[in-house]
């Protein structure tokens, strides 16, 4: 039985995901925000898979705070002896700077240092399964130079364009350093290539609204069927980095200093956390 860990996993496409691997017979640990979401999620599952509820667990936490991912992190290392799959899906839209409780912007610690905190604390228990595989939901294809190493928070000049560009390609970078950890790990930065019908959770724009009301219905495809490229991946891992929008590999972001940005990005985060 494999174990399956999904964050974001009670909504959209991580619930899909969720309901996919549990039907499957695998261990499905979800974290999330509703707990009455998971158990609607179980429940669903259950009546055609009686052992879906054994298999699942659910973890609340607020992944914007760097204190809920560290305690995450903490209980698999203590209750599981390995992870086959890590699906970093969870979302929350801001389109304005937003600063957490804890002192760091919001966007930057749900999107890149609780993602940082769960590839580099689970290396070991990844490490244990024989085919091992992250899948980010970081659309790859970003600019080589989006990230600013002098203001990673971007206290001056935050724009939702800037804030995106640069969580992307930190989670370009966080593959290398995941896969010198793990040469045998698959680590794949994916994002649909199309819409797909879900919420969009968050502080959205207009053009955002419009879509998930209009669009969407209309034109996107369902989080069951924009799933089904993640769950080949997830099944038949390739060690290395890989890009996907939806089925379709795409080339990776090569910039000249890769690693030394990667071993740069690790600094500053590690001192920061």
């Amino acid at each position: 039985m494999r174990t399956i860990v999904i964050t974001g996993g009670t909504d959209g496409m991580g619930a899909a995901l969720a309901r996919h691997y549990l039907a499957a017979g695998d261990r499905v640990v979800v974290i999330g925000r509703s707990g009455a979401k998971f158990d609607a999620l179980v429940a669903t599952t259950a009546r055609r898979h009686p052992s879906a509820p054994e298999r699942a667990e659910f973890l609340a936490a607020d992944l914007s705070l760097v204190a809920d991912s560290r305690r995450v992190v903490e209980h698999l290392q203590e209750k599981y002896e390995r992870i086959d799959a890590l699906v970093l899906a969870a979302s929350f839209i801001r389109q304005r700077r937003h600063v957490t409780p804890e002192g760091h912007e919001a966007s930057w610690s749900l999107f890149f240092l609780g993602k940082y905190l769960f590839v580099t604390r689970l290396a070991d228990l990844l490490r244990a399964s024989d085919s091992p595989v992250i899948v980010n939901f970081a659309v790859p294809g970003t600019r080589v130079d989006a990230i600013d190493f002098d203001d990673l928070e971007m206290a001056e000049r935050f724009t939702f364009t800037r804030s995106n560009a640069q969580q992307r390609r930190a989670n370009e970078l966080l593959g290398i350093l995941a896969v010198e950890q793990n040469p045998g790990l698959g680590y794949v930065t994916w994002g649909p290539d199309r819409l797909v019908r879900t919420s969009f959770a968050g502080e959205v724009g207009m053009g955002m609204k419009i879509a998930a009301a209009v669009l969407a219905p209309l034109l996107g495809r369902s989080p069951d069927a924009a799933i089904r490229p993640i769950a080949d991946i997830i099944d038949t891992p390739i060690p290395g980095r890989a890009a996907y929008r939806g089925a379709k590999a795409r080339p990776l972001t090569v910039g000249a200093h890769d690693e030394k940005d990667a071993d740069r990005l690790a600094a500053a985060v590690e001192k920061a956390l």
